[in-house]
């Protein structure tokens, strides 16, 4: 593999850079993607292996992956817990690789990555960007445009606190209805 990835910004494992906490930081903690120099330089086990080692940009390209204790261990552990990038659509989205391509998942995460760019700036008081990071990674896209448009209605002329409360409250009744989780399982 050349040292420029093609999809730098989904993870070797199937994650999606753009919904990372870290990727939304400011300053010298703002990551750059899994395949950014300074991950390259740290890495993870299964940046080593796949990316240093074999040459590959994914896991699920390797001809060991669906014999891989690493990458096994990897998913499972995403079934149950998040480290600190959520991890509950981790499986969803190796699936709909396979099923669609790569390409295809990535478009879709440009898109979410878009409407999250859009929460941080509208309703982000300082204190819920892990919060929306997990929602755009675990609900539906038109789900999440659709809260963006209530929440944008009914805080207009609130200041940024209230209106961070108000996204918070819609993402939290959409994520109520399809049982999911939007505070990382540790």
């Amino acid at each position: 593999m050349s040292s420029r990835s093609v999809h730098p910004e989904i993870g070797v494992c199937g994650l999606s850079c753009r919904l990372c906490p870290l990727y939304h930081a400011e300053g010298e903690s703002r990551c750059g993607g899994c395949k950014s120099e300074s991950r390259m330089a740290v890495g993870c086990s299964l940046i080593t292996c796949a990316v240093k080692r074999k040459g590959i940009e994914f896991c699920w390209d390797c001809g060991e992956s669906g014999v891989c204790g690493k990458w096994k261990k990897h998913r499972e552990f995403g079934r149950e817990h998040d480290s600190f990038v959520c991890y509950q659509r981790l499986e969803d989205n190796i699936s709909r690789i396979s099923r669609s391509g790569v390409d295809e998942f990535e478009e879709e995460q440009k898109i979410r990555g878009g409407l999250l760019r859009e929460m941080l700036l509208e309703f982000n008081e300082g204190r819920s960007r892990t919060h929306f990071c997990i929602a755009a990674t675990v609900l539906e896209v038109e789900e999440l445009r659709s809260a963006l448009n209530k929440a944008r209605k009914r805080s207009e002329g609130l200041e940024m606190k209230e209106k961070s409360r108000v996204l918070r409250a819609i993402l939290g009744e959409v994520a109520g209805r399809r049982g999911y989780s939007l505070k990382l399982r540790k």
